[in-house]
Order: C-alpha cells, then sequence, then structure tokens
C-alpha cells in the first residue's frame, strides 16, 4: 500500500514541478498603433480639402530648378527640330506680357522710357504659321480625300486648326509652360496664337519641308477617330447625296424599310437601306424612319468621299518628292 503510494507519488512529480505554461494576455491597443490611424485620417483630410479646394496653378517659372534658357534649347531636341534660339524665343513672348511687364516696371516707379522692354511679341509669326498651316493641311486632305468636296475639306481644316485641337496639342507639348504671357493658366486664344508662332519659327529656321512635317505629325493625327459629320455639319445629307451622285451619272437613290424591331415600344429600331439601280448601296440605322434615312444618306456619302471607318490609316512615311504643300509654299 505505502509503496504503491510512493510510485504514485513519483510518476507525478514531473508534472508537478514543470512550469506553468504561459498565459496569453488579451490584445491592448497600443500608442504607435493610435499614432498610425490618427496620421492616415489626417492625410485622408488633406485629401478631399485638395480635392474640393484645389491651390491655384502656379507657373513653373516660378518653382526652384528653373532655367528658361535651358528649356528653350531643351524644347526643339524633345521635338527633334532645329530651331533658331531667337526665332523660338519671340515665339513665346506675347504682346500681352509686354504690356504687363511694362505697366509693373511703371508702378514701381520706373521711369516710363527705361520701363520699355526690348522685346518683340510673336505676331508676325503666329501670321506666317497660320497661314502655313491652313495652306499645308488643305493639301495634305485634297491628296488624302481626293473626292471630298471644297466645303468639306475647309470644314475640316477648321476643326484641326480651331482652338480646341491646337490647345490641346500645344499642352501636350508644354508650349503652355514656356509662354510668357499675363495670365496664367494661359488663355485659349493666346495659347493659340503662340503654338501658331512656333510653327512659323520652324517654317524660318528649317524650311517648309520640315514645317509640313510638323504640321502632319501633330495636327493631321488628330483626325483618329473622328467621324466625317461631326466635323463637317450637314443639314441635309440626303440632298448632298442626289447631287454628288447627279455628278457620277448615277440614279437618283431610293430608300426601302429594310428591317424593324420595337416598333410599338417606347425604344423602336429602324434600319433603311438607300438603293440605286436596284443594288443596295447603304444602310443605316436609327429611332424613326426619318432618322434611319438621313443615317443611311451620311453611310453612303462616307463612302463615296473615302472617310469611311474603316479606311486605309494615315501614311506617316516621310515623302520622298516634295509634298505639294511645300511646292505651293515655296511657289507663294
Amino acid at each position: 500500500m505505502a509503496s504503491g503510494l510512493v510510485r504514485l507519488l513519483l510518476r507525478g512529480a514531473p508534472r508537478l514541478l514543470a512550469p506553468a505554461a504561459p498565459v496569453s494576455a488579451p490584445p491592448v491597443r497600443g500608442v504607435k498603433k493610435g499614432f498610425r490611424a490618427a496620421f492616415r485620417f489626417q492625410k485622408e483630410l488633406e485629401r478631399w480639402r485638395l480635392l474640393r479646394n484645389p491651390p491655384p496653378p502656379v507657373r513653373r517659372s516660378e518653382k526652384p530648378n528653373w532655367d528658361y534658357h535651358a528649356e528653350i534649347q531643351a524644347f526643339g531636341h524633345r521635338l527633334q527640330e532645329t530651331f533658331s534660339l531667337d526665332l523660338l524665343k519671340t515665339a513665346f513672348v506675347n504682346s500681352c506680357y509686354i504690356k504687363s511687364e511694362e505697366a509693373r516696371r511703371q508702378k514701381l516707379g520706373i521711369d516710363k522710357e527705361a520701363s520699355l522692354l526690348n522685346l518683340r511679341d510673336n505676331q508676325e509669326l503666329s501670321e506666317q504659321g497660320t497661314s502655313f498651316s491652313q495652306t499645308c493641311l488643305t493639301r495634305l486632305l485634297e491628296d488624302a480625300f481626293p473626292d471630298l468636296p471644297l466645303e468639306g475639306i475647309r470644314s475640316v481644316v477648321d476643326f484641326l486648326a480651331g482652338e480646341d485641337v491646337v490647345c490641346h496639342v500645344a499642352r501636350n507639348l508644354a508650349v503652355e509652360q514656356l509662354t510668357l504671357s499675363a495670365e496664367f493658366p494661359v488663355p485659349p486664344p493666346v495659347l493659340k496664337q503662340t503654338f501658331f508662332a512656333v510653327i512659323g519659327a520652324l517654317l524660318q529656321s528649317s524650311g517648309p519641308r520640315r514645317a509640313a512635317l510638323f504640321v502632319q505629325d501633330f495636327l493631321i493625327t488628330q483626325l483618329t477617330g473622328k467621324e466625317l459629320f461631326e466635323i463637317w455639319k450637314v443639314a441635309n445629307p440626303m440632298g448632298l447625296l442626289v447631287e454628288e451622285l447627279q455628278k457620277r451619272n448615277v440614279s437618283a437613290p431610293e430608300s426601302r424599310l429594310t428591317r424593324q424591331s420595337g416598333s410599338t415600344t417606347a425604344l423602336p429600331l429602324y434600319f433603311v437601306g438607300l438603293y440605286c439601280d436596284k443594288k443596295l448601296i447603304a444602310e443605316g440605322p436609327g429611332e424613326t424612319v426619318l432618322v434611319a434615312e438621313e443615317e443611311a444618306a451620311r453611310v453612303a456619302l462616307r463612302r463615296l468621299y473615302g472617310f469611311t471607318e474603316n479606311r486605309r490609316p494615315w501614311d506617316y512615311s516621310r515623302p520622298k518628292e516634295k509634298p505639294r504643300a511645300e511646292k505651293t509654299i515655296a511657289a507663294s
């Protein structure tokens, strides 16, 4: 009895003498985690504040590490064009900048004669660049779309040389950051004038061939993804189609309803086909029969003019011979 009790105590001794297992304490939020959460919250508040009240734009010249002369030189190298530095600097100077600087100097008490700036504005270069660009665009479009009438050519040229397209190209080429203007951001008319002045400076520096390639690379490319009748507003496409077919000695088109769906619903769909000599020349959809007929007429006009969505891409390779635009400018 006693010996059995002793054996039992000896067997349980290691378990009784073994150290107790560590008890894990419940997690407690520390000071560092609280600081991190507050920091993230502060950053989120700052981000929302900037989104609701963005700071006014600042000129790049007002920020550190700015060298205007080096930026002017780098501008030509970025575009891989050779500019005369004097002409390029003149192209970025606008008359509003000269007037504002002279007025600012006079407010500081400087004499009127001493406050005059020895700068020439870009008015002359801008006129040369505008005239050359419009002539070059006209010749390029006439070569690419020989069947497009003169009115359509003018509409496309006005679109490519318009304020929206030119300002979009100028901002992406960093012309706005180098423009010397009284206001910032640079107003669209001033930015447009500056961009054409850059083309005028390139025309005088490198000749009409390089200027024509510049216009082709940066303005003609804006036609990508554009639809003809979004640019050229035609009030009566069916009447224009009849005139074009008469010029080609083709009979007047006849419209026929080819398909329809949901005519008794709120969203009907009709397909109208145009037939000439019993041949289908175009088909267009619309929510009414009249709208579908006009769309079919536009489809037929696109095919006649070669301005379809699946047309051959523009050839941007450098021509071996002188382009017609260059010959025209050289002759004038």
